[in-house]
């Protein structure tokens, strides 16, 4: 249908729509505090909210725990340059892995956040930490222990290493 064909819309059913729009928007955005009232917590969680050393069990967490033990340690590392790096690497994913670049066409694919070789990780394991590559905190801070050995810290990475 042509433009001049069309019906001509009023001002005043443009606020309608924009009142029924805002009161829609407002409707999906009440439901969940509404239903909330009523909830009780999850109990049986598949995923903990904490780690074992009771940091929050998300990117965050994981980073601040690594750091925690780095200072203990003596691995020199800042947050922001382990975030940078998980984020160019995995996009945050623990359980990332590389399927195809050269390390994985030698049968040693890149693994979890940090996106190490098990060569590495078993090399630069720091005591303390799981010796699951997947863990997070456990591949955060090995990387970040290579990172040190290698670069000076893990600031100092700004691209695959």
């Amino acid at each position: 249908m042509s433009a001049a064909a069309q019906p001509r819309r009023t001002r005043n059913s443009r606020l309608v729509r924009a009142l029924v729009a805002a009161g829609t928007g407002a409707a999906v955005l009440a439901l969940p505090l509404i239903g909330a009232t009523g909830a009780s917590a999850a109990t049986g969680s598949s995923t903990p909210s904490t780690t074992l050393a009771g940091y929050p069990n998300n990117l965050d967490g994981w980073i601040r725990e690594s750091l925690a033990i780095m200072a203990e340690k003596k691995i020199p590392g800042t947050y922001n340059g382990i975030h940078r790096n998980i984020i160019r690497e995995s996009s945050g994913n623990p359980s990332a892995i590389n399927l195809w670049d050269s390390n994985a066409a030698k049968g040693i694919p890149s693994k979890g956040l940090l996106q190490v070789i098990d060569p590495t990780f078993n090399a630069y394991h720091v005591a303390g930490t799981s010796f699951n590559i997947y863990d997070p905190v456990a591949n955060i801070t090995a990387a970040c222990n290579y990172a040190a050995a290698r670069y000076g810290s893990i600031d100092n990475v700004f691209g695959a290493y």
